[in-house]
């Protein structure tokens, strides 16, 4: 193995202050192999990939790539070597075209000329899509795709690139069960024409699918290394936290469904291309129920959760919360009414990076007296609260102070999730929420929402993810082209009928 490895880390360890990100961790992947990276949030995944692509550099240890020692000062230098990533939080500039976004920072062909021909880039873009079934237009710009969409731009990038390594953070997160096989498949087609794959998921039964081998980190250091065949997913995940775990299974509720607490009627809403992106949506939540959408990333899910919590105003329609309609376009009447919000982008959305993990759990609740007396906040109250919300949510690696945007991708939705569940909602929006999550966390926060339902909190989950659904939801609505063209009862839908619907289909 050693002598056809692409790359090999040997005792990589680097250190920020009050923490050891990565410990002496070594790590190999060789040409046309998929190995899959796996480990809890705050693991040391991130920061590994993080020294392979350039950005970081380790304090001990070294890299080989292809049986030589590199030192990469820049990730110019990681690309140069052929080394791309796909990170979870994206790499797009967002008044940009998809094809304008694949060629910035490509000093291969067209990206070094003064001149281009992007008729000519469209083409291409096209054609990788068509090929490697991740189709996006070209000519759309970023601020206008889903998160969805935008993921296969990321892809986009790399296979323009022709990089030989790739490591993909999360790819199927926003995909259907479909598209991931179809994705899969073309991870296979790329390994078996000499590509080193490493992908980075929490998904674990994705994990037995697509990947040659398994390394598992914990507390920053390597724990093992297996063949896929020789694992399963319990026995994965019990490696990544050191303990035997229940993986998410549906559990029953014996909760008594009560009155309506959010009420949808023929929602329309333009989307940011200026066409109907929701199509006459009604539908009803009720006290203590979990009522899932379901559907293919760009579907309209986005623009229907922005709309529902007054982040988007719609041109059609009313939504009511406990009998009282809310004024279209207006997020605070929203908040003051009960609405939480989970949004499918936290970095962007859900929180402001920049700011302190302290001030973004107050984000909605610093006009509160017990946050507030008069114009002057309560410094050291917002701190304890912040410092309580910390421990008992399990935002690793974060201090009150830190800004947010420090944290990794899993504890950043972690304050998201805290300062949402904390605000005593009658109606949660939850878009995405468990995105990222190792698989401890993953089930915690499905108890989260359990509990939330139970209390009498109606729960409007909007996700891609289908094992997901199928283990909380008591109904799924499946949407398609912004329109509900279908809903089912969770204890019965299967994969291949919700996955028939959210591809346009029609149930027999």
């Amino acid at each position: 193995m050693a002598a056809a490895a692409a790359v090999s880390l040997r005792g990589i360890t680097k250190r920020f202050p009050g923490v050891v990100a990565n410990d002496a961790v070594d790590f190999e992947a060789a040409e046309g192999e998929v190995h899959a990276l796996l480990g809890e949030n705050g693991a040391g995944k991130s920061t590994l990939s993080n020294i392979l692509t350039g950005l970081y550099r380790p304090d001990e240890g070294e890299i080989a790539i292809r049986g030589h020692v590199v030192s990469f000062s820049s990730p110019r230098e990681a690309l140069d070597a052929g080394i791309c990533m796909v990170h979870q939080h994206f790499r797009l500039v967002p008044p940009f075209t998809v094809a304008e976004n694949v060629i910035l920072g490509d000093h291969r062909g067209e990206g070094r000329k003064f001149s281009v021909h992007p008729r000519r880039i469209e083409r291409r873009v096209a054609e990788l899509g068509e090929r490697y079934r991740i189709a996006v237009d070209p000519r759309a710009r970023i601020w206008q795709l889903s998160l969805g969409e935008q993921q296969r731009v990321e892809i986009l990038k790399a296979l323009y690139r022709e990089a030989s390594i790739l490591i993909l953070d999360e790819p199927t997160a926003v995909l259907t069960p479909q598209e991931s096989e179809s994705l899969f498949e073309t991870l296979r087609v790329m390994a078996d024409e000499g590509r080193t794959i490493v992908f980075i998921s929490h998904k674990l039964n994705e994990v037995k699918a697509v990947s040659d081998r398994v390394t598992v980190l914990r507390g920053g250091r390597n724990v093992a290394t297996v063949a896929t065949s020789e694992a399963t997913p319990r026995s994965l995940a019990a490696l990544m936290v050191g303990h035997e775990v229940s993986l998410t299974e549906r559990v029953e509720r014996l909760v008594e469904i009560g009155e309506p607490v959010l009420e949808v009627d023929d929602l329309w809403a333009m989307g940011d291309r200026g066409t109907d992106a929701v199509r006459g949506v009604s539908l009803t939540v009720r006290s203590g129920e979990i009522v899932a959408i379901a559907g293919v990333a760009g579907n309209g899910q986005r623009e229907l959760a922005e709309t529902i919590t007054g982040m988007r105003r719609p041109s059609r329609g009313a939504v009511n919360v406990e009998g009282r309609a809310l004024g279209g376009g207006d997020a605070r009447a929203a908040i003051g009414a009960g609405v939480a919000h989970v949004p499918e982008d936290r970095l962007h959305t859900g929180v402001a990076p920049s700011l302190s993990i302290a001030s973004n759990l107050v984000l909605k609740s610093y006009r509160g007296r017990g946050v507030a007396k008069g114009p002057l906040l309560r410094l050291r109250t917002i701190r304890d609260h912040a410092a309580r919300l910390i421990a008992r949510y399990d935002v690793r690696g974060g201090a009150p102070e830190l800004p947010a945007r420090r944290l990794s991708g899993g504890n950043l939705q972690k304050v998201v999730l805290a300062r949402e569940f904390e605000g005593s909602p009658r109606a949660l929006v939850v878009a995405s929420p468990t995105r990222g999550l190792d698989v401890a966390a993953i089930e915690t926060v499905h108890r989260y929402l359990r509990d939330a339902a139970s209390s009498g909190v109606g729960v409007l989950l909007i996700s891609e993810d289908l094992d997901e659904i199928r283990a909380l939801a008591d109904r799924i609505a499946v949407i398609y082209e912004g329109a509900i063209v279908g809903e089912l009862a969770a204890a019965v839908a299967t994969v291949e009928e919700l996955g028939l619907l959210m591809a346009g289909g029609r149930r027999e």
